[in-house]
């Protein structure tokens, strides 16, 4: 056990990543190739995934997004809550971020970039709603955050999610622009469908992977839980979005081909969005005085958006064809890149404006 943060050489953040996720972003660019050379060589793929659906979703489709969201939720120490929930600073500026502050940013960013594309723009609105629950544990430790910290917060985020993202999604997408004078979202909107898409993606997700945690830590204890079982279990959240991705990219290749500058205006908003984020959880962090494990964790959490949950519930309430999907699936591409620099950024910052005096005690394994 250590007395500090540890400081770590930013030179050995990369090589700190495991295979799949060193390389995660030339694997999402591989099954983009992919799906766009499926649409190509079989026409008739979309009539074969419309052919038997779960909640409005193709059965394939579903179970990749399924089987990428339970190995993250088998990942949270569930039971770990009172020392991080007993640190109100935290808790309120987390909630404060994650809650109200960022998708109200990702809200603004989406009618600024793209006040022309009310597909996109709403696939942007709902990625700003689905907090992050799966790669910020990654992030998050290469970084020297604070491990217990972080599980309560993906914890809260998860069941918080389940609980408020219809209702978020209806104040975005048709109460707010309401209010302002823009324009709602179209018909195909619907509270129940975002719900019933959270219910069943998030929600069966969830509670599979509590049980598993449960039940495996009781059978076999948590060092073969989570030094011998979650190791296997891992790689497939990535088989599971990589599955998603050829799938979605296999229906959407025309659009995409046909409108390549419109990808980019939906990468512009999201480069935007996790830069001030994240350093608006760095700075805020430090006023409060969380010390510098714990201000790595608001940041990144803050940051860090459910891409998972947010194509699943595009497809689930506009199709597999959507702009709102497209949206979702462009996120992961940019999310990747962007977030591994802001953990060189944040070792950056701990040499910087965090002596030794105000970090917090934390043991790392890695």
């Amino acid at each position: 056990m250590s007395t500090t943060a540890p400081s770590v050489d930013t030179g050995q953040v990369t090589a700190r990543l495991s295979t799949l996720d060193r390389f995660l972003p030339v694997w999402i660019v591989a099954a983009m190739v992919a799906g766009l050379l499926l649409g190509r060589l079989v026409p008739g793929i979309g009539l074969v995934l419309d052919s038997l659906k779960v909640a409005n979703v193709s059965l394939p489709i579903a179970v990749g997004l399924l089987v990428m969201m339970y190995p993250v939720l088998a990942k949270v120490r569930y039971n770990e809550t009172r020392t991080v929930v007993g640190d109100r600073k935290l808790m309120v500026t987390s909630l404060i971020l994650n809650w109200v502050a960022a998708p109200a940013f990702m809200f603004a960013l989406a009618w600024i970039f793209l006040p022309d594309l009310p597909e996109y723009r709403t696939g942007l609105i709902i990625v700003g709603l689905a907090r992050c629950i799966a790669m910020v544990m990654v992030w998050n430790d290469l970084a020297c955050g604070d491990r217990e910290a972080a599980a309560v917060l993906v914890a809260i985020n998860s069941v918080f999610q389940v609980l408020a993202f219809g209702a978020l999604g209806w104040f975005y997408l048709q109460v707010l622009p309401g209010w302002l004078g823009l324009a709602t979202t179209s018909v195909e909107f619907s509270f129940g469908a975002i719900t019933l898409s959270v219910l069943i993606f998030l929600g069966i997700p969830l509670l599979a992977g509590f049980l598993t945690r449960t039940f495996g830590e009781r059978a076999r204890g948590r060092d073969w839980y989570e030094g011998t079982f979650l190791p296997k279990l891992g790689p497939w959240t990535l088989y599971g979005l990589l599955l998603t991705i050829v799938l979605l990219f296999a229906l959407q290749g025309d659009e995409i081909t046909s409108n390549p500058l419109d990808v980019a205006r939906i990468a512009v908003p999201l480069l935007i969005y996790f830069v001030v984020v994240f350093g608006a959880g760095m700075v805020l962090g430090k006023l409060v005085g969380l010390g510098y494990p714990r201000t790595t964790t608001l940041a990144f959490t803050a940051a860090g958006n459910n891409f998972e949950l947010a194509i699943a519930v595009a497809i689930g309430t506009y199709g597999v064809t959507s702009g709102q999907a497209l949206a979702g699936v462009v996120g992961p591409l940019i999310e990747v890149p962007v977030l591994v620099a802001l953990v060189y950024a944040a070792l950056w910052a701990q040499k910087k404006y965090w002596p030794a005096a105000e970090t917090l005690p934390t043991e790392k394994t890695s």
